[in-house]
């Protein structure tokens, strides 16, 4: 029988890879119903709505800027992990300002030229307050693509993944106060970057949820996920996988906003990049 420990770290670790690997997608509950989609939709329904996802992430960064919640909910063997996020987000160059609230703490966040800087209360490496961790520097060691970190333009590999049978569109709803239309999208993992890896983790296709405004823009998207997490080295752990129901959301307002993403004083950032990756490989 694993222990709470071993939990508490398989479940961490998928919310890690929906929060990173799921930029933009979530959910923490099952989302309001919308009208169901026609049983007939025409093949020109269906074309019309898959070039609206497609182009969505591209209007979407058309505003340059956001303010946005990101909500992960993560669970596997009775035990659930929950971060609740909110801040603002530059479409351009990726980098945003966030707190995010998890197990009772709430944690400064910044990203600014692909570098992550968080601040825990309480907290502090060699008597500074910043953590930091370079997010290429990561992806390197663990043989990613260091161009698709922090990057939101790939986001729209989300959009190069699916055909006109993965989409469907279905009702609308209103998203904070603002009308949308909400498109029902199964994803081709395998046609995702690094989607070989990902498809050992995920399975074969992802199910997400879009809700786009009347310009096109994304409101809020949504991925519920079962991640296949690695064997535990942890004594008395046991050798076997977990699996880890995980589900995010991030939704966007206030487009046009000041984001004002700052590195803070080098004097106050620990660098903990190499440890970062280390436990990342041990994972892998």
């Amino acid at each position: 029988m694993r222990s709470r420990g071993a939990r508490a770290s398989a479940i961490g670790t998928a919310v890690l890879l929906g929060s990173v690997v799921l930029t933009a997608c979530g959910g923490d509950s099952e989302p309001e119903a919308g009208k169901p989609a026609a049983a007939g939709e025409s093949d020109g329904g269906r074309q019309q709505g898959t070039q609206a996802v497609r182009g969505a992430y591209d209007k979407t960064a058309e505003a340059d800027t956001a303010k946005m919640t990101v909500k992960v909910r993560a669970a596997a063997e009775g035990k659930t992990v929950s971060s609740d996020g909110k801040g603002a987000i530059d479409f351009e160059d990726g980098e945003s300002t966030m707190t995010v609230t998890a197990a009772g703490r709430t944690v400064e966040q910044r990203v600014v030229d692909q570098v992550l800087y968080q601040k825990v209360p309480g907290q502090k490496k060699d008597g500074k307050a910043w953590m930091k961790i370079d997010l290429r520097k990561v992806a390197e060691q663990q043989g990613a693509d260091p161009g698709q970190i922090g990057d939101p333009a790939q986001s729209a590999a989300y959009a190069k993944a699916i055909s006109d049978d993965d989409v469907r569109k279905a009702g609308s709803e209103k998203i904070n106060g603002v009308d949308t239309v909400r498109y029902d999208v199964s994803v081709d993992v395998s046609r995702l970057p690094g989607g070989e890896r990902l498809r050992d983790q995920v399975g074969p296709t992802l199910p997400m949820r879009l809700w786009l405004d009347d310009d096109g823009r994304i409101r809020r998207q949504q991925i519920d996920m079962t991640v296949k997490t690695p064997a535990s080295a942890e004594p008395g752990a046991g050798g076997s996988s977990q699996q880890v129901k995980v589900s995010t959301v991030t939704e966007y307002t206030d487009f046009g906003t000041d984001v004002g993403a700052e590195a803070p004083p080098a004097g106050q950032v620990a660098d903990v990049t190499g440890q970062v990756a280390r436990q990342g490989q041990k994972q892998s």
